[in-house]
């Protein structure tokens, strides 16, 4: 990635992030020569967001900021979104597509993060740690066993054996506890874990429930008045994966009956703009229950380790055409071509467009070194290397073929 590489002037290109997205990866374009980094340490609204987006070529974000259709609408020259956290369902992906936008994540980098914490709450819960903690702040001495209990010898559930999930399972393992997983996928286990088959199987034999699932149609509330039911009695419920997915008013009601005896929860369906503001939750002043701000991959090193996954994306992204990773343009991995000149070309997946570009260069006697073609269902993703004579030439050719969505030159 070297800077005399791309022929683009780094000094123009503009690069924004939000949410207090990790100095690391501020330095590291700024080492790689980019000048006008901007980072504002708080999410924008979809308004403000329009008005920001209209000339940035790269946007950075966490997973506060909206990325809508009318926000990408207003990018004119949004080259690629880097979302410096686990997911990517705060960006319309579909639209990011249709407008030719490489959209990154770093689905690994605070796994480590998340499944220490889900491991200390275990312990915390089940021994009841809170309850202990707050009789003592209100100077009460509450020395008792009865309702504490090891973790050795319990059963974890796992909702969601993937990233996270799998290590949960290896940790929970190494403190003697047996786990069983549920997951929508077949998944290999690891260690001595076991599949539950059903979600009904695995809530009625764990003793720890832990929440390892994405956001969707197919998890929302998966955690409700009937699948509460089927938990085992006395069991403790936790989730640090996205808030959509238990219904909270029926876990209140759960925890108050005593069909659960404990909960930690990290993320919720509605949460604050930003530190400060006022929050509330129907699990508030209930005994047992850990609430934190959404911070399961809060740590120094987490995002240390996303800001340098997702800036070496963009990088490779930005000066070399390469989309692994990439949730919207099709994935592409290439070798650079001496003495000559790459062009990126975005288009919609269409019949006829290679040919169509084949025709055009060749009309214009425009040699082709190298070629490079991915396409997904809506859009094709092609890389040409081409005689540095000729190049420019080149650029404004592609431009006018039929169904294309954007050209970039990189060197």
């Amino acid at each position: 990635m070297a800077s005399e590489k791309t022929s683009y002037p780094k000094e123009k290109i503009r690069i924004l992030f939000l949410e207090n997205i990790s100095d690391l990866a501020v330095k590291n374009f700024q080492q790689q020569g980019y000048t006008k980094v901007e980072k504002i340490t708080k999410a924008l609204t979809e308004e403000e967001l329009i008005k920001e987006i209209k000339d940035v070529h790269i946007l950075g974000i966490r997973s506060k900021t909206q990325i809508t259709q009318k926000v990408l609408d207003a990018a004119q020259k949004l080259q690629a979104i880097g979302c410096f956290c686990i997911g990517v369902n705060q960006v319309n992906l579909d639209a990011a597509t249709r407008h030719g936008v490489a959209v990154f994540n770093a689905p690994y980098s605070n796994t480590r993060s998340v499944a220490e914490l889900v491991i200390g709450l275990s312990i915390m819960l089940i021994r009841r740690i809170p309850d202990k903690n707050k009789a003592a702040h209100d100077g009460i001495w509450m020395k008792d066993a009865k309702g504490s209990f090891e973790l050795r010898g319990k059963t974890l559930g796992i909702i969601g054996y993937g990233n996270i999930g799998s290590q949960v399972s290896v940790l929970a393992e190494a403190l003697g506890m047996k786990v069983i997983f549920y997951d929508v996928e077949t998944k290999l286990p690891l260690g001595n874990a076991t599949d539950g088959k059903t979600l009904k199987d695995v809530l009625g034999k764990a003793d720890v429930v832990t929440l390892h699932v994405p956001e969707t149609s197919q998890t929302k509330n998966i955690i409700n008045k009937t699948t509460l039911k089927y938990f085992k009695k006395g069991s403790i419920l936790i989730n640090y994966a996205r808030g959509e997915v238990v219904d909270l008013e029926a876990l209140r009601k759960a925890l108050l009956e005593g069909q659960l005896s404990g909960a930690a929860i990290d993320v919720f369906p509605w949460e604050p703009e930003k530190n400060g503001d006022r929050f509330q939750s129907p699990l508030q002043d209930l005994p047992n229950v850990i609430l934190t701000p959404h911070i399961g991959g809060s740590t120094e090193e987490a995002q240390q380790n996303i800001g340098e996954d997702v800036s070496i994306k963009l990088f490779n992204f930005l000066e070399k055409g390469i989309t692994f990773g990439s949730h919207t343009v099709p994935a592409l991995a290439l070798p650079p071509q001496e003495r000559s000149h790459r062009i990126l070309h975005i288009h919609n997946n269409v019949p006829g467009v290679l040919s169509a570009i084949n025709t055009e260069l060749s009309k214009h006697n425009i040699n082709i070194v190298g070629q490079y073609l991915k396409t997904n269902e809506d859009i094709g993703y092609v890389v040409l290397d081409v005689d540095k004579q000729l190049s420019n030439k080149a650029v404004q050719v592609l431009k006018d073929v039929k169904e294309t969505i954007k050209v970039r030159m990189l060197y």
